[in-house]
């Protein structure tokens, strides 16, 4: 009874004494668990994982001087930050609002600033209104033209016949009408994937029908539709999983499980009401498409290899329209995405497609950490996503649902593996030099 009494004792005591961990802005007292929840939530936001959202938190705090005062945990839509002494916990929701690519860097510029010292603590209400103020509807000219460029620069670089390149274009600008459509309906965000899917699929079937093309690749349904792929989703969900985020993981994993069932399903049924027959062993990785060839000529023979080159940067413009990307940030994502797309090229006929995508992971993400250190206005987190939508095999996870094809289905699961491990070597691989080099 002794020790239960001391230590309510001293709980009291804790609770009456003023909060230490405080920033005085403008005259007002606020918790600092308030501003790195504030931080915290506008990094979720901005498509961070809750991984990579605890680990930035962590580093800001002690940067400030809070040491582990503060105890931090992140959820997929809010950040509960805790008094270690007291056990008082902050609690901050995410607005669940997506940000631009633009927004995701000024908050990933904010992050380092504050790791590094530069900005103090006090600064991050400002700065984050001030980056949320420019969160604004998606434009239709960029939004419409962005899918369209995605879908046709997809269709190229994985080798798809002529006219599935021209349909790609065109549905492409399609699904991207219907999704600036049907966004602003919050009931209807579920139901964007399997209306895309259907539409995307039923053109395609039209289009194969009337013309007599018979070979119909994986590619010329799922380009379309790869803006809506939760390939990055899912990898994301594995990445927490493996840092032992459990329920954040499970929770994302389920999620694009579901985004891809839904797809599946509007594949299905589109397929069902053309006839259409896509076929399962059209999908391939990024390093493959060198083999992929036809004897066909015309309309039904697939471009030239060094026309893929152009396709990606083609590929990395209608990204960065459709994510909202400043011209700084859209030369680094043609950059990277370049980059990646030589890389993997260069090593699948060593390693094979798996590994390769692995090793292009790793690379890439510290070469864009350098990119970091050399130019602050383009943080690695947000150049390496495009190269990440190229490297996700999304689309080919997609069709082995859809096609129920087991065989097909173990290639994207082994390349979102070999995805993770090299990701999280290309984030440890800068720590352990950094550590390494000697001080003074």
């Amino acid at each position: 009874m002794v020790g239960i009494g001391s230590a309510l004792t001293n709980l009291r005591d804790a609770l009456r004494r003023p909060e230490a961990h405080v920033e005085v802005i403008d005259g007002e007292t606020v918790p600092i668990g308030m501003l790195l929840g504030t931080l915290g939530t506008l990094l979720l936001d901005a498509g961070s994982s809750v991984t990579d959202v605890r680990s930035a938190l962590e580093k800001t705090r002690d940067a400030a001087g809070v040491g582990d005062g503060l105890a931090i945990g992140v959820l997929p839509a809010l950040v509960i930050v805790s008094e270690t002494a007291t056990g008082a916990a902050t609690i901050v929701n995410a607005e669940g609002i997506e940000l631009s690519f633009r927004q995701s860097a000024r908050a990933n510029r904010l992050v380092l600033g504050l790791e590094r010292g530069a900005i103090a603590l006090a600064e991050i209400p400002a700065r984050v209104r001030s980056i949320r103020q420019g969160t604004r509807p998606p434009a239709p000219l960029p939004w419409v033209l962005g899918n369209a460029l995605t879908s046709a620069g997809l269709a190229v670089v994985f080798r798809v016949p002529w006219w599935a390149v021209l349909v790609a274009l065109v549905v492409g600008a399609l699904v991207g009408v219907i999704g600036l459509l049907l966004r602003r309906f919050r009931e209807a965000v579920a139901v964007v994937p399997f209306l895309a899917a259907f539409c995307s699929t039923a053109v395609v079937g039209l289009v194969a029908a009337s013309t007599g093309f018979d070979h119909v690749p994986l590619y010329a349904v799922c380009a379309p539709v790869a803006v809506f792929v939760p390939g990055a989703l899912i990898t994301n969900a594995l990445l927490e999983l493996t840092a032992a985020d459990i329920v954040t993981g499970s929770a994302r994993l389920m999620q694009g499980l579901i985004m891809l069932g839904f797809m599946a399903a509007g594949i299905a049924a589109g397929s069902a009401v053309t006839g259409l027959r896509v076929d399962p062993t059209s999908a391939a990785l990024v390093g493959e498409v060198a083999g992929i060839g036809t004897d066909r000529a015309g309309w039904e023979a697939v471009p030239a290899l060094w026309v893929s080159w152009v396709a990606v940067v083609v590929l990395a413009t209608g990204i960065s329209l459709v994510f909202g990307s400043g011209w700084r940030l859209t030369a680094a994502s043609v950059v990277v995405m370049v980059t990646a797309y030589a890389v993997v090229s260069w090593l699948t006929p060593f390693s094979g497609s798996v590994v390769a995508t692995g090793l292009a992971a790793a690379l890439l993400f510290v070469a864009t950490r350098v990119l970091e250190r050399i130019v602050p206005v383009i943080p690695a987190t947000v150049s390496f996503r495009p190269a990440f939508l190229l490297l996700v095999p999304g689309t080919v996870g997609l069709v082995a649902v859809a096609t129920f094809d087991a065989g097909a289905l173990a290639t994207p699961l082994a390349t979102f593996v070999s995805l993770c491990v090299g990701t999280k070597i290309g984030g440890l691989l800068p720590g352990l030099f950094a550590r390494s080099a000697p001080t003074h």
